[in-house]
Parts: structure tokens; sequence; C-alpha cells
């Protein structure tokens, strides 16, 4: 039987709370039983002071159980007092709108704060209504706060348009920031994003810069509409990891052309067909 998402992060945050999580317990029930918004506030303050800011410690089951919840919810790498101020907002009973009570807590949370509230967007009742909120994060400068929306979060891979997606995806290269971790990035790759990233990946060229290997993923389902064969062919000639990333790309195009520049790197073809070389470790052996 699935477990609602609050009572998840209440048996993992009571599981390490120790003799506070009595605490914790009668201010959630308060909340949820009609307490005002100041005593949210209140509650939200005390938190890190009263349960501390360790990691939330999670199993394989415990994520197993997150992902049943809500398709998507990947907590990993959550505090302990980052899940508190989830629940207390997932659990709050207010008289406001929820985006309104969101957008009071968010203008006046620190970094750590603002991080924790947007990781809890695929929880939130209203998700539709946090819409202005989101566009605020995503257009942070600081990219934490921008990565607490854009990874392991399927609020945007479910709400975002195709617009407001394709430039979430642009951004998430233009700060140095990783694609696999975005959920959803196969399902809702489109012509018009492959289309804006090959022409930043030329703008990047021209500058003698260089592409992150990872903007491939987005293109190789549209490379022989947009005519990208040469570019594909380009990255082939480039280091061992842009090499895989050109063929991780190919892989997913089903053209005579793209069969053909494949047979052209057997090697690299192999270990993609094998699994060994996917878009999700692509990077791992560049970071060691």
């Amino acid at each position: 039987m699935t477990t609602a998402p609050i009572d998840l992060l209440s048996e993992w945050i009571l599981r390490q709370a120790g003799s506070e999580g009595a605490w914790f317990t009668s201010q959630l029930d308060s909340l949820s039983a009609g307490a005002s918004e100041q005593e949210l506030h209140v509650f939200m303050g005390l938190i890190p002071r009263v349960l501390g800011k360790q990691d939330l410690a999670l199993t394989a089951l415990d994520l197993q159980r997150a992902e049943q919840a809500r398709a998507g919810w990947r907590p990993q790498g959550w505090s302990i007092d980052g899940a508190a101020r989830v629940a207390a907002l997932v659990g709050f009973q207010g008289t406001r709108p929820f985006a309104e009570t969101f957008k009071d807590l968010r203008r006046t949370a620190d970094a750590g704060e603002t991080i924790a509230l947007y990781r809890g967007l695929p929880l939130y009742p209203q998700p539709e209504s946090l819409a202005f909120d989101v566009g605020e994060g995503l257009r942070s400068n600081m990219r934490t706060v921008f990565e607490s929306i854009a990874h392991a979060n399927p609020y945007p891979r479910d709400h975002f348009d195709e617009h407001r997606w394709n430039h979430m995806v642009l951004k998430a290269l233009f700060v140095d920031s990783r694609l696999a971790p975005i959920i959803g990035i196969d399902e809702r790759a489109n012509p018009e994003l492959a289309r804006i990233l090959l022409d930043y990946a030329h703008e990047r060229w021209a500058a003698g810069r260089a592409v992150s290997p990872e903007l491939w993923r987005c293109v190789g389902p549209f490379i022989d509409s947009l005519n990208a064969v040469g570019d594909l062919e380009r990255v082939l000639s480039g280091t061992e990891i842009e090499r895989k990333a050109a063929v991780l790309a190919l892989a997913a195009n089903s053209s005579a052309q793209a069969r053909a520049l494949l047979e052209t790197t057997p090697e690299a073809a192999r270990l993609v067909k094998e699994g060994r070389v996917d878009w999700n470790n692509l990077l791992q052996s560049e970071a060691a």
C-alpha cells in the first residue's frame, strides 16, 4: 500500500529526531488542526535549532517508497530540517491560498530554506498556482537554488509548458549544471529544444569554447530533421567523453545517416549497446 508523502517524511524525521520527535509531531498536529501562519513561521524558524541540519538518512527502500508515493520524487540529498519544513507546508491547513503562504515564506527565506522550499514542489497542494515563485527560483543567480527546482524534482516535467521547459534546460547548460538529474529529460525532448541547443553549440564553437557533452542528449532524436549529422561528426572527432556522447545521441536516432555514423565507431557503439555507457554515467570518468 502506498504511503502518503507527509507520512513518509514524518517517519524519516522521527527515525532520526530522537527525543525531539515528540516536539515535531505535536507541532505538525497543530499545523494540520488550523494553526495560524504566524505559528507556521515560528515553527519553520525553530526547526534547525531543535532538529539539527544533518542529512536525512534514507535507505533504498525509503527511496522506492518515495517513488511509489509520488512518481519522480527523489529525496536523496535532503536534510532533516529541510524535510521538516516541507512536511510543515504539506500539512499546514491555512485560510489563504497556498501560493500566498508559499510566497511569504520564500521572500523571507535564506538560501538553505529556499532550497528546501523548492525541493518540496512536487508534494504541495495547488501546484499550478506556484508558477510565479518557481519562475523566480529559475532566474536565481545561485546555482543551488536553480538546481533545487531543476534536479531530482518532477515538478518541471509535470507542470512546465514547452517554452519554460526548454529555457530551463538551456539555463542548466549556461550555469554548468548537469542535465542527467533533470526528471523527464528524455520524455520532454522536443524539436524546438534541439534547435535551440544546436544554435547554442554553434555559438560556443564559434567563440572557441567547449560544449557540454550532455547537450547532445536532447539533440540526438532530431539529428536528421535538423541536418545535424555534420555536427555529430565533429563531436565524434573530439575527446573520449565527446565521442561517447555522440554515440549515445546517434543511438537515439533511427535514421540511415545515424546508423552509418555509428558504424564508424564500433567500440564505443558496443559499450552503449551493452549498457556500459549511458547518459547517467557519461561524465563519471571525466570527474574522476
